[in-house]
């Protein structure tokens, strides 16, 4: 699917403004609100929109530890072993991996005592044969994708 200057520009809006009205981005971007709804339709539907959810604090929740960890399967039990970190209420997201790992979670605590909790219960899920953590110690760079989409439409505006 490709993302053209106007989807990014609509992109930017929707990460800059969250809670703007399609009246007003399409007045902003100065389309009629059909076109801005059909390129709304169209980005949801090709997976780009994935949601329009309010970004919430782990940390204002407080579980303010942030850790990730990274577990060892016993080959052939990945799913099983996903299925049960879903369970984790702690979990906010696991990832398959290469490298040192079968899955990186990251994981979201109270405190110490409370990651070492949650540790231990993820050691003892059937399949699990080993976990290391890495706790977070300050977020330097804070989950964002406007770099990202302002570099998909700089490459779109040079392939016209």
């Amino acid at each position: 699917m490709a993302v053209d200057e106007l989807d990014t520009r609509i992109l930017r809006l929707l990460i800059e403004q969250p809670r703007t009205s399609v009246r007003e981005y399409a007045r902003v971007l100065g389309i009629a609100r059909g076109t801005l709804q059909a390129r709304l339709d169209r980005l949801e539907r090709d997976g780009v929109i994935t949601g329009t959810g309010p970004a919430l604090s782990p940390a204002a929740l407080g579980h303010p530890v942030l850790a990730f960890v990274h577990v060892e399967v016993t080959q052939g039990h990945l799913d099983e072993v996903g299925d049960a970190l879903a369970a984790v209420p702690e979990i906010i997201e696991a990832f398959s991996i290469t490298g040192g790992g079968d899955l990186l979670t990251r994981v979201a605590a109270r405190d110490n005592g409370h990651l070492e909790d949650v540790i231990q219960r993820l050691i003892q899920i059937p399949g699990v044969v080993r976990t290391r953590t890495e706790v977070a110690l300050r977020e330097r760079v804070p989950h964002r994708l406007l770099p990202l989409v302002e570099s998909v439409g700089r490459a779109a505006a040079k392939q016209r």
